[in-house]
């Protein structure tokens, strides 16, 4: 019976664990998105998961719409990356770049940023976080067909960038409501080109961007991550099951290391999530590496491997108390609690404090 302990392929790197660190936004980069020395000691005192995957990391000015996260579009950037990245290699850990185009929640007020852009004119509810506090939100620009080539471009650049900086490859950020998501769920998308309407339509951008980034770091090098269940920052869609189904077919014509899908609980009443999992049908439908997220305890994630539900598992939040997580598993040591209040405080305080389990 496979473990959570066990080693796993991932495309063209062996995990040694199939523990693997969720994308989780700190927010401790600079005010201009660039890594600050702490991110090293963060990143390195979980290197003990099978693969961590960065925080979500912006491919472009225009793309990045959240304070103090980090970005791998310019020199600084990558300069500051590599560090993080060696001192991860150095404790005989993993690291990949999680690839981030925030689309509509992007908000025109943060430096340099204009309109933002999505699949179609909708506006993100709710307020938007930015240096000046929390604002409404703006009515997106549809993309057009120079747009998405010259997004297109930013992957392309962002990816080289994630090379260059001594990833071990890159994961794209297919959900949650942002960019890639506003283009797959119907909810968001009232394109009539060939972009929308059809699913095969509405999954294209997906595939492009997916084939943009694989032409350039090789497919092996490449994982996806989707959230097809709920409601995410009022992206949603009538009917997933075929739509990400479909989705994962395609992932897996192309070749990608791993697809990593996060989906709340359901209960069938009153469950996180809005309707039953659709990952059972993209798992069939999907040859790579399956990873599954959200919610998971050491004995649910076991659970899932036991029953063939996937092949790996990754944990967020956990992960952030616990830098010491899979050991925290193997050994039974109790899980320390961590405070929502420093998630995105800034500081070193409720980021690289927390200690190892002695």
């Amino acid at each position: 019976m496979t473990s959570l302990f066990d080693p796993i392929r991932l495309g063209a790197v062996t995990a040694r664990n199939r523990i693997v660190m969720a994308p989780l936004t700190r927010a401790r980069a600079t005010r201009d998105h660039v890594p600050v020395p702490m991110m090293i000691d963060y990143y390195r005192q979980r290197a003990g998961a099978g693969l961590i995957i960065t925080e979500a990391t912006g491919i472009s000015p225009q793309a990045l719409g959240w304070p103090y996260a980090p970005g791998i579009w310019n020199d600084e950037q990558v300069e500051a990356w590599k560090p993080i990245t060696r001192a991860v290699h150095e404790a005989g850990g993993l690291i990949v770049c999680q690839l981030w185009h925030m689309g509509r929640v992007v908000h025109p007020s943060l430096p340099g940023r204009s309109q933002p852009l999505s699949s179609s004119a909708t506006t993100m509810p709710g307020l938007a976080r930015t240096y000046d506090g929390k604002q409404p939100y703006s009515v997106a620009r549809p993309m057009t067909i120079d747009d998405i080539h010259l997004v297109l471009g930013e992957y392309r650049a962002a990816t080289r960038n994630a090379q260059n900086a001594g990833f071990d490859g890159v994961q794209i950020h297919a959900a949650n409501g942002y960019l890639i998501d506003q283009f797959l769920r119907d909810n968001a998308n009232f394109r009539t080109d060939e972009y929308g309407g059809s699913i095969e339509n509405r999954i294209r951008f997906l595939r492009n961007v997916v084939r943009a980034v694989a032409d350039t770091i090789g497919p092996d090098r490449t994982g996806v991550r989707l959230s097809p269940n709920e409601e995410r920052q009022g992206v949603n869609d009538s009917n997933p099951e075929p739509l990400f189904e479909e989705a994962a077919r395609m992932l897996s014509h192309i070749g990608i290391a791993y697809l990593e899908v996060r989906e709340p609980d359901y209960d069938g009443t009153n469950g996180k999530a809005e309707r039953p999992p659709v990952a059972p049908r993209m798992r069939a439908a999907f040859r790579g590496s399956f990873i599954l997220n959200s919610d998971y305890t050491q004995a649910k994630g076991q659970a899932a491997l036991d029953a063939g539900l996937a092949d790996a598992i990754s944990f967020g939040r956990p992960f952030i108390a616990n830098p010491d997580l899979p050991r925290r598993f193997s050994d039974g040591i109790p899980l320390a609690s961590d405070d929502a209040d420093t998630w995105y405080a800034g500081g070193e305080k409720g980021y690289i404090d927390y200690p190892a389990a002695p």
